[in-house]
């Protein structure tokens, strides 16, 4: 048994991984992947694992959610009684890992994005048969990709995923809303996009440092009768804006539950 860890799979999600942990100097990581060439420099890579690999402390796997029946056989052999399975795969229940990896010392789902690559994302975590020792380690692995919650139990990893596994995609998509409306008001692109990425970051540390609510803090932006107030009533009439979020996390989350099902 070593402290390593083994990570499966090294695509969008799990390269992110890697370069979080490379980026903070983790050392003892080996990457299966078939394509090595991508594997970044600072991580053991193979295309496969040897029948003689040793078990490591911890195994990542974060290969497509429907490549998991052909994935699990090859790497059965080192998820023993003493190895935590950390699972990022999009929908697939602790059951479901249980029933391919029957040996695992104990099960962990979770929900990481990618701005995990730069240290900036967030992990969300539900787990099955940790103890204090393990919930550390994971925690302790989890962080240098950005803040870790632990969810109270797995059902509430649909809501989270929607939320924070999603959510880059959601932000990007309403960033690049207000460049294009940055450029037709006479900006250049470049300019509209550096303005307003800057602002997402500078609010986001705002919002992560304060107790006050989001709604709170918007309305602490506005003057009476001011610009920002003026913008707001649009984003504000009819809760639209609410409502269209409401429907796109649904959406998201009914999703993630229907691939579950799928799933068992």
């Amino acid at each position: 048994m070593t402290e390593d860890v083994l990570l499966v799979g090294c695509g969008n999600m799990g390269g992110a991984m890697l370069r979080g942990w490379l980026a903070q100097h983790r050392t003892g990581l080996t990457v299966v992947d078939p394509s090595v060439e991508r594997i970044p420099e600072g991580a053991r890579a193979m295309g496969a694992l040897p029948a003689d690999e040793p078990a490591p402390r911890v195994v990542v796997l974060a290969v497509k959610p429907q490549m998991l029946t052909a994935v699990a056989p090859a790497i059965e052999h080192v998820v023993g009684p003493e190895t935590i399975l950390l699972s990022v795969l999009a929908a697939v229940e602790i059951a479901s890992l249980r029933r391919h990896f029957p040996r695992a010392r104990a099960m962990v789902r979770a929900v990481p994005n990618l701005p995990g690559a730069i240290g900036a994302g967030v992990t969300a975590l539900a787990a099955d048969g940790l103890d204090s020792a393990d919930s550390a380690l994971v925690t302790g692995l989890c962080e240098p990709l950005g803040p870790v919650e632990w969810l109270s139990g797995e059902a509430l990893i649909d809501a989270a995923t929607s939320v924070s596994g999603c959510g880059p995609a959601f932000l990007f998509r309403f960033a690049d809303a207000v460049v294009q409306a940055g450029v037709a008001q006479g900006l250049d692109a470049g300019t509209a996009r550096r303005l307003f990425a800057a602002t997402m970051t500078g609010s986001g540390q705002m919002l992560m440092a304060s107790n006050d609510s989001p709604g709170e803090m918007a309305n602490r932006v506005a003057s009476p009768g001011g610009v920002t107030l003026a913008g707001l009533a649009v984003l504000d009439r009819d809760d639209a804006l609410v409502r269209l979020i409401g429907e796109t996390l649904a959406a998201a989350a009914r999703r993630s539950a229907e691939m579950a099902a799928d799933a068992r």
